[in-house]
């Protein structure tokens, strides 16, 4: 029987989603809890890669049971007492034995938080960074990552990404009342390293050094030497994982 898992987590703790040899993973710790609770063997399989240090305000992963979860809910409640505080399950649903946490998915969208002070309770959940930015600059660069498809500029090395084509659908700086930005970026898929490479780039548009036009030439020229350093892992959140209707639907 296959189910599917809404959580989210802080992933200052962890390597990153994916299951290592050597560094804790979300990926591992989940399993590890879940093995125990349901005193089988479980393997879970998430709907992509998070990087060290980013964190999941929505992800979705899914596991197959050898038996049918009686109580689901109590399932649910029994797991997060077995899983450290920085994951939290959010739901546990029954889907299709084809159902697929990371294939059946068709876009994601994550978000990029900026600071524009020092504040103690946000150093591990966003980037404080004390340079004024043009929001308004930035928005303009963002438009133009609608106009391609191709993102090697902005595609980590050696990532063996089998093609570095991605549809864009959603790309916008806000402000909150606080100064706080947020970037939000959505998708059919992402690159390796890739939010954190356009948020990088973006802000030196914010601080001058790039005009959005050349930030347009920067995604045009599919040369990765170009655009600027990634931004901290710390301010990326993903925020959420659309399926089909038929596959599954948010419950949260």
């Amino acid at each position: 029987m296959r189910y599917f898992i809404e959580l989210s987590y802080n992933g200052a703790a962890y390597c990153g989603w994916q299951r290592q040899p050597d560094q804790p993973s979300v990926q591992q710790t989940l399993e590890r809890g879940l093995s125990t609770l349901l005193r089988q063997p479980i393997e879970v399989t998430g709907a992509g890669r998070t990087d060290t240090g980013v964190h999941a305000l929505y992800y979705v992963a899914h596991f197959d049971s050898a038996e049918p979860i009686a109580d689901p809910g109590r399932t649910l409640y029994k797991a997060n007492f077995l899983l450290p505080e920085d994951i939290a399950l959010l739901s546990l649903t029954p889907v299709a034995p084809e159902a697929h946490a990371r294939f059946s998915a068709r876009e994601r969208e994550y978000r990029y938080f900026i600071e524009p002070r020092k504040n103690p309770f946000t150093r591990g959940t966003s980037w404080q960074y004390y340079v004024p930015l043009d929001v308004a600059r930035m928005n303009a660069a963002a438009a133009y990552l609608l106009e391609f498809d191709d993102f090697t500029s902005f595609a980590k090395l050696n990532s063996n990404n089998r093609t570095n084509i991605c549809r864009i659908l959603r790309a916008e700086w806000t402000e909150n009342v606080g100064g706080v930005l947020c970037f939000t970026i959505r998708a059919d898929r992402f690159l390796r390293n890739m939010v954190r490479s356009v948020v990088g780039t973006l802000v030196d548009v914010g601080r001058g050094r790039y005009t959005p036009e050349q930030f347009r030439a920067i995604v045009e020229s599919r040369d990765l030497a170009r655009s600027s350093s990634g931004a901290p892992a710390q301010g990326l959140f993903l925020s959420d994982v659309l399926y089909p209707s038929e596959v599954f639907e948010r419950k949260l």
